[in-house]
C-alpha cells in the first residue's frame, strides 16, 4: 500500500476545479454534493485542495505545478504520476463511506467493486451509525472502561449479534441492546498455525479474529503481511509471551506445512 487512505471534510470549503466537459463537471457535481464550493484558480489562496481537468498535457502539467507551488494538494485528471491524491469510488450510506480506489490504476474496476458492494450493504447502515452516535455518551456511562467498551461493541456488531451491520433492524435495537449491553467475556486466546506465506489463505474465521484482537503473539518469522491484517492499535510482540489477563490475545505461530 503506497497511500494512506484519508477521509477529507469540505463542507464550507472552496475547492478550485480547472477545466471544461464531463471530466471536470464529474469532479463538480463530488464537490458540491460533499458541501464544497467549487472556485477558480484566482481564488486559490482560499483553497487547500484542487482539481485538474485540462485535456493538454503541458496544460495540466503546468497547471498542476502552479496550484502545488501555492501549497495546495493537487488532482490530475487520467494523470496519476501528477496526483497528490485520487479520489475513489464512493458507497454512500451517510454518514457510512465505503470509498474503493486503485490508486489511479483502473476507474473503471474501482467502480465495479463499488457496484457488487452496493448489492451487499444493507441502506439501514447509515441508521445503525447515527444511532450508535447518538447512544455514545450512555454506553460510556454503562461500560467506563475502554478496552471493555470496545469489546463489548465488537461483540454486538460481530456476525449475528445483536448489533449485526447486515441485520436491517438492528439501528432499531441499539436502544433495548443499551438496556443489557453484556460481557465480553473476559480473557481469550485463539493460537493460528499459518498454512503459507501468503495471508490471503487464512480462513475467515482467523482474518476476522485477527481483526478484533486486542494483543498479537507472534513467531519473529511471521511475515509482516499478517500483522497487517491486526487493527492497527492492537498490541504486537514478539514470542514468547503470556497472553494478558484481559482481553483477545491472538498467537500466530510460523510452523508452515506442519
Amino acid at each position: 500500500m503506497n497511500s494512506l487512505p484519508l477521509f477529507h471534510r469540505i463542507a464550507g470549503q472552496r475547492v478550485v476545479v480547472l477545466g471544461t466537459g464531463e471530466a471536470a463537471e464529474a469532479k463538480r457535481r463530488l464537490i458540491e454534493r460533499a458541501g464544497g464550493t467549487c472556485c477558480g484558480e484566482a481564488e486559490a489562496h482560499h483553497a487547500r485542495l484542487a482539481f485538474v481537468a485540462l485535456e493538454d498535457a503541458r496544460e495540466a502539467e503546468a497547471a498542476v505545478m502552479r496550484l502545488k507551488g501555492k501549497g495546495l494538494l493537487v488532482n490530475a485528471t487520467d494523470r496519476p504520476e501528477l496526483c497528490d491524491f485520487t479520489v475513489p469510488s464512493v458507497l454512500d450510506r451517510d454518514p457510512v463511506l465505503v470509498a474503493v480506489g486503485t490508486g489511479g490504476a483502473s476507474a473503471g474496476l474501482a467502480k465495479h467493486l463499488r457496484l457488487r458492494l452496493e448489492a451487499l450493504l444493507p441502506p439501514s447502515l447509515g441508521a445503525l451509525a447515527s444511532a450508535l452516535h447518538a447512544a455514545k455518551a450512555q454506553l460510556r456511562a454503562r461500560v467506563p472502561e475502554p478496552g471493555e467498551r470496545r469489546r463489548v461493541i465488537d461483540a454486538a456488531l460481530a456476525e449475528g449479534g445483536a448489533l449485526d451491520p447486515f441485520d436491517t433492524r438492528s439501528a432499531e435495537s441499539v436502544a433495548d441492546w443499551l438496556d443489557r449491553p453484556g460481557e465480553s467475556g473476559g480473557a481469550s486466546c485463539e493460537v493460528f498455525s499459518l498454512a503459507s506465506d501468503d495471508p490471503d489463505d487464512l480462513t475467515l474465521r482467523q482474518a476476522r479474529l485477527l481483526g478484533q484482537a486486542d494483543t498479537v503473539l507472534h513467531d519473529p518469522a511471521v511475515p509482516a503481511a499478517f500483522l497487517d491484517r491486526a487493527r492497527a492499535d492492537a498490541v504486537r510482540r514478539v514470542l514468547p509471551g503470556e497472553p494478558p489477563e484481559t482481553g483477545l490475545t491472538v498467537i500466530l505461530r510460523r510452523d508452515i506445512g506442519a
